[in-house]
């Protein structure tokens, strides 16, 4: 009897343990479409770790397990992170984004900026104010004739270098030639390459190189013509070609330091766009993957040939007003998708928002305000028959950035909602960015973004950084500095949090291990990126990962040059030990593609970016 008694004590929590198993099928069973999970993620497995499963029994590719996102890899779960599964959809969130602001005072306010490969924010303004609100450096005043001839000391820095990761300014920088309304761009090299300004700055060609305390070294007479309102385009050799300006209807190549320009091409284009508001200041210029350059003035654009100087065709007229500087539109190349051999066919161009031609006008003359243009319009120029297609935003704006996001997304964000460009000559700031999903079908593109308190009107500009996270500061509608006004001058820096840094993501978010990354790219050449888990507990397969590398841009007057994005396609993924994986991709495999220089280089999960990390393609 104590025999049997002892058996039914060993059997019973077996029966038990059973019961409890069959009866959790019944309860997870009713949840296999994910009714109740907002991500739409597989559901919890009954057997977590296959203590059940015969040893002789193969994986079913429809066991709940084999899709577990939150299983680590340190765990074999018997699948090969490169089968090719069909890629998941990105993750969805209710976030409309968070502001915050994290600097009271940058001392400058940002005219122009440039995030340079060593975390700092170049943030710079015109000298002629010869105001701003931090000191120059003892030693450091320049010496300038006032309206009156009068030998004066401007001792203002007008230039400064700011640390995104401390939100702090690290300190002012010399420069004797005015960059009002310049231009700019990364060298191979990592340099801040700048070019043109006003007056003394007009044929100004300045290199800031990156170290701790490298000054502008600037060389005043380079260029032929006078380069105030000029367009900087990177080319596939890395250099520079520098486009149009106010009364410039031509176009130079950037010397090498210490050379002076040999050369203008009349570019007739732009005189012929240019109207009596002009309406084709900083034109709009985007390399394309064949090589050429696209460039869009006033309302018309054709594609150069910069090694012929030849046009190599015409596009569409796009109907609706003027999209350049001063009625100031909105422009970007659309992602561009590298196949799994580094090559890219096409190329695709959006150009949103600005106002119509007699805006300026009747804003600077009249002090009346036409409202913005609110159409957003794209066009493939790859293509055979190329056309405008065209939808309309949320809202309307002109003066604004169009950012590219990490995830394939685009943002607008600054500007205004009614005049142009210019001192005093808009209204009704757009405080609200909005979020462009390209891939989705027209009509479900657009979603608004929560809005900000400060007025980013003429004068602002923007950055994305390596966390994902948007720069914004700036804004002068005046001719000094003026701390009480309707819109007075910011100097205040704030960032945007897109929804992608939403926190519940960060289970999914993947973290490059930078120390075993290869960071030096060449063309068509494979290289590895390893990373991680956030948390440590996500697993990924192939196909719901990309590769992506940004070009970040010089931003001014709502433009940003030389902004370029590339989803360069996964070749393979390992999974290694430790929850470790390693992607293989192909490098682009020309400068048609990919100009050489400076990178920020994301791994994307389903919409879900990592922190960036900067690598260099060199020739």
């Amino acid at each position: 009897m104590a025999v049997l008694h002892k058996v039914i004590l060993l059997i019973l929590p077996l029966f038990l343990f059973l019961d409890a198993v069959d009866a959790r099928n019944d309860l997870l069973h009713p949840h296999h479409g994910n009714d109740n999970n907002p991500f739409g993620l597989p559901d919890f497995p009954d057997d977590p770790f296959g203590l059940f499963r015969p040893k002789d029994s193969s994986p079913d590719d429809d066991d709940p397990f084999h899709k577990n996102p939150f299983l680590s890899p340190f765990f074999d779960d018997g699948r090969d992170p490169n089968q090719d599964e069909p890629a998941k959809p990105d993750f969805e969130t209710a976030s409309l984004g968070t502001w915050k602001l994290v600097n009271e005072d940058a001392g400058v306010s940002a005219m122009h900026t440039q995030l340079m490969p060593n975390n700092k924010i170049m943030l710079y303004d015109t000298i002629v104010y010869r105001v701003s609100r931090i000191k120059a450096r003892p030693g450091e005043c320049i010496t300038y004739l006032d309206p009156q001839n009068v030998t004066q000391q401007d001792c203002w820095a007008h230039v400064v270098q700011y640390d995104i990761e401390t939100n702090q300014v690290v300190r002012p920088i010399k420069i004797e030639t005015d960059p009002w309304c310049s231009s700019g761009g990364l060298a191979i090299d990592g340099s801040l390459v700048s070019t043109g300004g006003f007056m003394s700055g007009g044929r100004s060609l300045r290199f800031l190189s990156g170290c701790p305390d490298c000054q502008l070294r600037d060389y005043p007479d380079t260029f032929k013509e006078e380069r105030w309102y000029a367009t900087q385009a990177k080319l596939a050799d890395g250099g520079f070609i520098l486009i149009g300006g106010r009364r410039s209807f031509n176009y130079e190549y950037i010397p090498p330091e210490g050379q002076k320009s040999d050369r203008v091409n009349f570019f007739p284009f732009l005189y012929e766009t240019s109207d009596i508001e002009e309406n084709n200041l900083y034109p709009f210029v985007h390399l394309s993957v064949d090589g050429n350059l696209f460039i869009f003035s006033n309302n018309r654009s054709l594609l150069l040939g910069p090694k012929s100087n030849k046009i190599v065709r015409t596009f569409p007229v796009l109907p609706g007003g003027s999209r350049n500087y001063p009625a100031s539109g909105m422009s970007a190349l659309l992602p561009i998708k590298l196949d799994a051999d580094g090559k890219a066919n096409s190329t695709e161009v959006i150009v949103c928002g600005g106002n119509t031609p007699d805006a300026f006008y009747m804003a600077e003359a009249l002090k009346q305000f036409l409202p913005a243009l609110q159409d957003c319009n794209r066009m493939v120029i790859t293509d055979n028959a190329p056309a405008w297609e065209s939808e309309m935003m949320p809202s309307r704006r002109t003066m604004g950035d169009l950012l590219n996001l990490p995830n394939g997304q685009l943002l607008f964000i600054n500007g205004a909602q009614n005049g142009t460009a210019a001192w005093w000559d808009a209204e009704v700031p757009n405080f609200t960015p909005v979020l462009y999903s390209p891939d989705k079908p027209k009509g479900e593109r657009f979603k608004v973004m929560a809005a900000t308190s400060i007025a980013r009107m003429y004068h602002s500009s923007s950055a994305v950084l390596p966390n994902g996270k948007i720069w914004v500061s700036g804004s002068n509608t005046h001719n000094t500095y003026k701390d009480v006004d309707k819109f007075p001058t910011e100097t205040r820096v704030e960032n945007f949090s897109p929804p992608y840094l939403d926190q519940a993501f960060d289970g999914f978010r993947p973290v490059i291990d930078e120390m075993t990354s290869d960071k030096m790219l060449s063309y068509k050449q494979t290289f590895g990126i390893r990373f991680t888990a956030k948390d440590g507990t996500a697993s990924f397969t192939k196909n719901d990962i990309k590769v992506v590398i940004y070009s970040p841009p010089f931003t001014t007057h709502g433009y940003s040059m030389n902004q370029r994005q590339l989803v360069l396609a996964p070749a393979a993924l390992t999974a290694e030990l430790g929850g470790v994986y390693k992607i293989a991709s192909v490098a682009p495999v020309s400068g048609d593609i990919a100009p050489p220089g400076y990178y920020l280089l994301f791994v994307v999960h389903r919409g879900v970016p990592s922190k960036g990390i900067w690598v260099q393609i060199k020739n």
